[in-house]
């Protein structure tokens, strides 16, 4: 999005599209840029900010739950079940950001950063977390998780850079995605929870495991993520928005 010319504010996943006026940028610039007041960033945000930051306590929620899995002997799959619930919850409050944002005909140019961020906590590391704790965590697994996430980073930060030249229709909303949006990772924690629900989880993950006892030990379902990772970065899948 251009920060010089008053544009709009988009969320990069929702394909929502706000017009911003000029004086609410200037506005949220000088609350920005305020050295007095300890909570003069608070002052700056919009509701649908509020809202968006509601997305990124979903995923880190998700998160802390899939930690308290890990660590609760004999494990509680009800912290599991909290862990792959959260991230849905995470999608609503990204859809709803954008509804609000319309509503209220209003925006903000820290939107789509926030967007961005939340949207990699909800749909990038929370169903990584929940994939270690279900038990994909060798070290070969290790390094394909990782490289999900860096997708899913790439991917919103490619959003963030080409959102203003990509084409718009007429009420200024981008035509297509580029590259599946990073929500579709909410396919893989459908799966995972499939998987808990016939205990197919720890030792008994479908596919099993290769390369035993070998430095290249790792779970085939693991191979969901790189899937997921290479759609999500691809730059000829065009997806049209609804």
């Amino acid at each position: 999005m251009s920060r010089r010319s008053p544009i709009s504010s988009a969320s990069p996943d929702s394909g929502t599209s706000v017009p911003i006026s000029g004086g609410a940028q200037e506005k949220q610039k000088m609350l920005l840029a305020s050295e007095s007041g300890h909570f003069s960033l608070i002052r700056a945000l919009h509701l649908a900010d509020l809202i968006t930051e509601l997305n990124g306590f979903c995923g880190f929620m998700s998160i802390l739950s899939s930690m308290r899995y890990c660590l609760s002997e004999p494990h509680d799959t009800r912290a599991m079940w909290a862990a792959l619930a959260f991230m849905p919850f995470g999608l609503f409050f990204d859809f709803m950001d954008g509804k609000v944002a319309r509503w209220r005909k209003k925006s903000s140019l820290m939107g789509q950063e926030l967007d961005s961020l939340a949207d990699l906590i909800s749909f990038g590391v929370a169903p990584a977390a929940a994939a270690f704790a279900i038990g994909i965590r060798t070290p070969v697994d290790h390094l394909i998780l990782s490289s999900f996430v860096l997708c899913g980073l790439t991917r919103l930060a490619r959003f963030n850079v080409t959102v203003a030249v990509l084409p718009k229709d007429g009420t200024g909303k981008a035509q297509f995605f580029e590259g599946t949006p990073i929500p579709t990772t909410l396919s893989i924690a459908a799966i995972m929870a499939y998987w808990l629900s016939q205990g197919w989880i720890l030792d008994d993950i479908p596919f099993g495991i290769m390369g035993l006892d070998t430095i290249f030990e790792f779970h085939p379902a693991a191979l969901l993520f790189v899937l997921s990772g290479c759609l999500m970065i691809s730059k000829t899948i065009h997806i049209p928005k609804p």
